[in-house]
């Protein structure tokens, strides 16, 4: 497989280990990094071997030899980048969430179909065995038929200066955090029925920082009769990262299914007892990145296209609304050529 030519915006911490590692390990090439600050986009390319240091964004976007854009901007600037992306003719690995809010996530959508590009948001655990693990215990009818599912996203909070806790940024429990326990949710449509329906959500916000959630509890319920129970906190006293799925003939936990490299364990308990299994310790980054490029070099097809991120971003904007809280406001859209333009 020929390899990509990977352009990434900013050298957020997250990139080291959501599209650096993931490169080393598979092959494909990191052109060019730009961030604010220079100084920090000339470390992280020395730390990770990539190739050049340009001067902004917009010129990771013009660059010729940049065929496929990483954005692990905050929040805010996921979606304004992601169309400029699309409109400079680049493929897009874009990090979750994949917008603002639903209407952004459309044209986002609109724009890369348009353009005839691809755009893919990164729930990069859905790609992980332990994630195909738990599908495979429905599609083979070990568990019996759905019937409830919990979700859990706790974590210790971040420094109050954290771009997370700013509603400008797109900041926020569920935008951060709640995003995988609501996709989680999602993804089990093929045995409920179809995707499940907000019954109601509950929300706290973040002292100081008005409109911002720091928790919030989401009831679901799938067409099939199942019960689904999303939660996030980004305050809480430990970090905890769980999936449960009951089924009429059992139940399954993973103990971490969004960061399966810390922990591969899926628990099974039924008719014939408590097991665990250990489905591997490789990073969800690596199979993302595998999977997409399949898909941009081979057509191979996504586990979570266009349709799916914009329907993920109307169920965060329907949790907030259903909570109390508006959902995340959209940025102006990036001119790209603009000397204010980084």
């Amino acid at each position: 497989m020929t390899a990509l030519r990977i352009g990434i915006l900013g050298a957020a911490r997250i990139a080291g280990k959501a599209i650096a590692a993931p490169a080393a390990a598979t092959g494909h090439r990191l052109v060019a990094v730009a961030a604010r600050d220079r100084d920090r986009a000339e470390r992280f390319a020395a730390d990770h071997n990539v190739e050049r240091v340009l001067d902004s964004y917009a010129d990771v976007l013009a660059d010729p030899e940049v065929d496929v854009v990483y954005n692990p901007l905050p929040n805010a600037w996921h979606g304004p980048w992601n169309l400029a992306a699309v409109q400079a003719g680049k493929h897009v690995l874009s990090e979750k969430p994949f917008a603002s809010n639903a209407e952004e996530a459309a044209a986002v959508r609109a724009a890369a179909t348009g353009a005839g590009v691809r755009v893919m948001e990164g729930f990069h655990y859905l790609y992980h065995p332990v994630t195909r693990r738990l599908h495979e215990l429905l599609e083979t009818g070990a568990l019996g038929e759905l019937r409830a599912v919990e979700a859990d996203m706790f974590m210790p909070a971040p420094d109050d200066t954290d771009p997370r806790w700013s509603l400008e940024l797109g900041g926020g429990a569920v935008m951060d955090l709640g995003c995988y326990s609501l996709h989680a949710h999602r993804a089990l449509a093929p045995w409920a029925g179809g995707p499940p329906a907000l019954v109601g959500a509950r929300a706290g916000e973040r002292a100081g920082r008005p409109g911002v959630d720091e928790w919030l509890d989401a009831d679901l319920e799938f067409p099939n009769g199942a019960t689904g129970r999303a939660r996030c906190h980004m305050a809480a006293p430990a970090w905890k990262f769980t999936c449960r799925i009951v089924g009429t003939r059992g139940e399954a936990v993973a103990a971490n299914f969004v960061q399966p490299h810390l922990d591969d364990r899926v628990t099974i308990t039924d008719a014939a007892g408590c097991r665990v299994e250990h489905v591997g310790l490789r990073s969800s980054y690596t199979y993302q990145l595998e999977a997409f490029a399949a898909h941009l070099r081979e057509d191979a097809p996504l586990k979570n296209g266009l349709d799916d991120a914009v329907d993920t971003m109307q169920l965060i904007d329907d949790c907030y609304r259903a909570a109390g809280l508006a959902p995340r406001p959209r940025q102006a859209p990036i001119r790209l050529g603009s000397p204010a333009t980084t």
